[in-house]
Order: C-alpha cells, then structure tokens, then sequence
C-alpha cells in the first residue's frame, strides 16, 4: 500500500535522518493537537446543545439527556488525556532535539581533534601516523582486490642549504610550496603525507606503473618567493610497486634505497627523468 512505502534514508547521514525524524514528530505533534483541540471544541458545543434542547424538552426526555451529557463528558475526559499525552510527547521531542545538538556539538568537536590528530599543520598534508595505518590498509586492499598499489618517497634537495642561506622561513615555505604542488598533482584518491623534516610519502591506489612520470612531471619544479628572490624546490624520488608478500616495511625499503640511487646518479652527474637540474637555484625578481 502506498501509505506504508518509507523514504529511502540510505543516502544520507545519521544526523540528517534525525533531523527528518525530529521533523516528522512536530508535525505529527502539532496535527494531533489540532485535531484533539477540534474534538473538545465539538464535544463541548453538543453538551451545550444537549443542556439547552433538554430544558426546552419534555420530562420524558429528560433521562435520553443525560445519558448523552455522560457520553460526551467521558469524550472531553478521554480527549484532555490526550492533550496530557500530547504534552508528555513534545517533551520527549525537546529532550531529543537537545540531545541531538549536544550529540552534533560532539561530534564536530570529535572531528576537528581528528582532523588535529592525522593532519600536518604546516602543510595541511597527512601526518606520519596516518600515512602508516593507511598504507597498511591500501597493502591488505591490493592483496584482495590484485590492484596495483604505488608508494613514493620523496626527499627535497639542499633543504638545509635554504635553511642555512634564507632562514628557517624559507625552509618553511619550501615545504608549503612542494606540499601545494604535489596536492594538485595527484588525485583525490591518493594519499600525501608529511613524514618528517622533508620527507614525504605519496599512497597512489589503483596506479599503474606509467601513470608516475605524468605524476611527477605535474609536480614540476616548485617555486616560491622569499626577500624579492624566487626559490626552485628540488627533490629526488623512489618508488615501490605492490609485490606479493609486501609490507609496509618492505614497500617503504626499496623506494627509501630508489631515493639514495637517485641522490647518487645525481653526485655521478647522471640526471633523472622528471628534472633537468639539481643544484639550489634562485632567480632575483625584478623590483617593483
């Protein structure tokens, strides 16, 4: 029947359901004292009808009278507990409603700290331990599914260079810069964590092996602007494919050992792939 079809919830949040629910009782609520107000409003009006049609009846009738004067009585009776139970029902809601904003409250506040917990604050990237626990996760998903899973370590170049030429701010801003595009280089699946100082780890789920040049050649060469002067971010990367057998441990081994051979190939002259130089570079700005 189409009375008894519900509305399909299965899209939406816990919150969302109660506020719908809490939504639904007010209505029912302010319907049923509409109707209970109505009801008595009637029973009232027939036993003044009654009381006046029975003083200008006969003493015959007299008895009939009554009996109707009981009846609607025990209906403004039955229909005030109704208003009792009315009363007894809104204050449920109001105990529920505030109990659902508390519940919100907390819920934002358990978020926030979450989002606290797991986040680097200087750039906005996972921290360590989160990219830990989900790596770990990503490791059991590809077990299950036979997806290819990708990890990549990344190590800027002449970090401390910059932090001992500009200052601890530019080292700053360094990390801000490589962080900003390594975000816009990867996609909303993947996963980039600080890990340390400056280091970073990328989680790549679902990514083929020829799908991390065009990652790394979108990650470029970043760039920011410290006293008039504009920075050149350099880096070198190792990558690790999922192999059976895998762990963590072992993924985040052998990208750390393609982080020295890049480092290495670098000192011996030999350039990689995704960067054409890897020597602290900055360019004066024009004045303005």
């Amino acid at each position: 029947m189409i009375g008894n079809i519900k509305p399909d919830t299965s899209d939406l949040s816990d919150h969302e359901i109660f506020r719908q629910s809490i939504a639904e009782l007010d209505r029912i609520l302010q319907s049923t004292w509409r109707s209970t107000v109505l009801r008595i409003g009637a029973a009232l009006a027939a036993i003044v009808a009654v009381f006046v049609v029975g003083n200008m009846a006969l003493n015959r009738q007299f008895e009939m009278t009554a009996i109707v004067e009981a009846f609607l009585a025990a209906m403004i009776v039955f229909y005030s507990c109704d208003l009792v139970r009315h009363g007894r029902t809104k204050f449920v809601r109001d105990r529920l409603a505030m109990q659902m904003h508390v519940a919100v409250k907390q819920r934002i506040l358990a978020d926030k700290l979450y989002g606290l917990s797991i986040m680097d604050p200087l750039t906005g990237l996972h921290n360590r331990r989160f990219g830990e626990e989900r790596l770990n996760e990503e490791i059991l998903r590809a077990e299950r599914t036979d997806e290819p899973l990708a990890v990549l370590l990344v190590d800027l170049d002449h970090f401390k260079d910059i932090n001992d030429q500009f200052g601890h701010s530019a080292g700053d801003l360094a990390l801000q810069a490589f962080s900003r595009s390594l975000r816009k280089a990867i996609r909303a699946c993947d996963v980039p964590v600080r890990i340390g100082g400056d280091e970073f780890m990328v989680i790549l789920p679902d990514c083929p092996r020829e799908k991390i040049d065009a990652i790394l050649v979108r990650i470029g060469s970043p760039q920011f602007e410290h006293n008039n002067e504009m920075i050149t971010v350099r880096y070198s990367v190792g990558r690790a494919h999922y192999q059976i057998t895998d762990t963590p441990q072992t993924m985040l081994d052998r990208a750390d050992r393609g982080v020295y051979r890049e480092k290495a190939a670098r000192r011996s002259g030999q350039h990689s792939s995704h960067e054409k130089k890897f020597l602290l570079e900055t360019v004066p700005l024009p004045p303005s």
